[in-house]
């Protein structure tokens, strides 16, 4: 890997564990094995290497989602995926945890990967609900933009409850809730 890639690499990893505030740029020379001289030749400061890290996360999120989003099988399956696909969820999401620190949502340019990924995510999910209701697999009366807002909203508030009761029951437990609810508003097949 070379200096840039290094030294955004270590930037992810140290935004996710300790946020933009916490991650001062000596931490982030140290893990990428990168002098200050190397880290400035490259990036202009902290907040322009944040940006590039933030980014690449938040494309990372993105295609990861898209690769279980766009798998075959029906809307209500593809959904079911992306809610029980395999996360680190203690660590929390790396995208989701950038909205709670102050000095990123005070960055409108640092804010922007994050706002931008968590739309795209909404939008494709809405697609997926209207997809269903078309096909009739979801009843015709869902909001596909409030299911999924709900949705997100279940992912990130579960790796909060998660992390903040030291265990991943709590997340599972979302999932497991709102699966029940998009289960109830399934319409059964036309019988024969």
């Amino acid at each position: 890997m070379n200096t840039p890639d290094r030294l955004i690499e270590s930037t992810r990893e140290l935004l996710w564990e300790r946020g933009y505030v916490g991650t001062s740029p000596k931490a982030i020379q140290q893990h990428a094995g990168a002098g200050q001289g190397s880290m400035y030749h490259h990036f202009k400061g902290k907040p322009d290497l944040a940006l590039a890290a933030i980014r690449r996360t938040a494309e990372e999120m993105r295609a990861t989602a898209e690769g279980v989003l766009s798998a075959p099988g029906s809307p209500y399956e593809r959904i079911e995926a992306y809610l029980r696909r395999e996360r680190d969820v203690l660590r929390g999401c790396p995208v989701g945890r950038l909205t709670m620190d102050p000095e990123v949502i005070a960055s409108d340019e640092l804010r922007a990967p994050v706002d931008e990924t968590l739309d795209r995510l909404r939008e494709r999910l809405a697609g997926i609900v209207e997809e269903g209701k078309e096909r009739g697999e979801f009843a015709p009366t869902l909001d596909a933009e409030e299911i999924a807002a709900t949705i997100l909203a279940t992912v990130q508030g579960g790796y909060v409850l998660a992390r903040a009761s030291g265990s991943p029951a709590a997340f599972d437990t979302g999932v497991r809730g709102l699966l029940s609810l998009l289960t109830s508003t399934r319409v059964p097949p036309a019988q024969a």
